[in-house]
């Protein structure tokens, strides 16, 4: 009966020390996160543009379907996700809560990125 009573607590100990490791971990993860947040901002607002230009050229001046322009992004870049405004001949690509850039085509001169203000 005791060395039951001794197993259990034995189990017990370590459950609560990996849960201690657990959340040191996320804590590391999110220290990290908050350190490096405008390094990996200014990453997706180049990638987010750098994908909407591509996109919006691929779909309006290629005639290809927008789902078959995801192709020809580089690796690395499947966190953007793709959305189009036909009326408007614009292409958006973001990254939900960080970053978003839109490109719009223009007769005469392809497809050209947006400021906030002109994507609004």
């Amino acid at each position: 009966m005791a060395t039951e009573k001794n197993v259990s607590q034995t189990q017990s100990r370590k459950g609560r020390i990996a849960l201690y490791i657990l959340v040191l971990f996320v804590l590391i993860l999110a220290a990290v996160f908050a350190y490096n947040y405008t390094f990996i901002k200014g990453q997706l607002g180049i990638g987010t543009a750098y994908g909407a230009r591509v996109a919006c050229s691929c779909h309006y001046v290629g005639g290809r379907d927008l789902a078959d322009c995801e192709k020809d992004f580089e690796p690395g870049m499947e966190v953007i996700g793709l959305s189009q405004d036909d009326k408007k001949r614009r292409v958006t690509a973001s990254v939900p809560l960080l970053a978003s850039a839109t490109a719009e085509f223009r007769e005469g001169w392809g497809c050209v990125i947006l400021t906030e203000g002109q994507a609004n």
